[in-house]
């Protein structure tokens, strides 16, 4: 008799510990909260000697920067500490960066010269 109450406790004890364990479980993100979080994208031309920003501003969170290269000579797109590879003329590439302050972020190209002849701008976080 003892030991059919002692694993009738052990039971509910394992039974309660898995409904806890449970409570405690985050819900898994969607992709619409997914969305919501992420992305403001903003297109980028790139050519001899200005960058083309399609919004100068965006609200905290991850922001996609597609950069296209339609000059003739090459460029990259560096932002808070980021930047891209030397893009050819023709060619696109995407820098992803999570803001999570509001501020000014300076924008340049990082090609020597470049942000002196103009390659250069403020990219707004509210």
């Amino acid at each position: 008799m003892r030991t059919m109450v002692a694993v009738a406790l052990a039971a509910v004890a394992t039974v309660a510990a898995g409904a806890s364990a449970q409570a405690s479980v985050r819900p898994v993100q969607t992709k619409t909260t997914h969305a919501r979080l992420l992305l403001k994208t903003v297109n980028v031309a790139a050519s001899e000697f200005k960058f083309v920003l399609s919004s100068k501003s965006a609200k905290r969170g991850v922001v996609s920067f597609k950069v296209k290269n339609v000059g003739k000579l090459g460029h990259d797109f560096q932002i808070d500490g980021r930047k891209t590879k030397v893009i050819s003329p023709g060619q696109s590439a995407t820098l992803r960066v999570v803001f999570l302050k509001k501020g000014a972020y300076p924008y340049k190209c990082t090609v020597p010269g470049h942000a002196a002849a103009g390659m250069k701008g403020v990219f707004t976080i509210s």
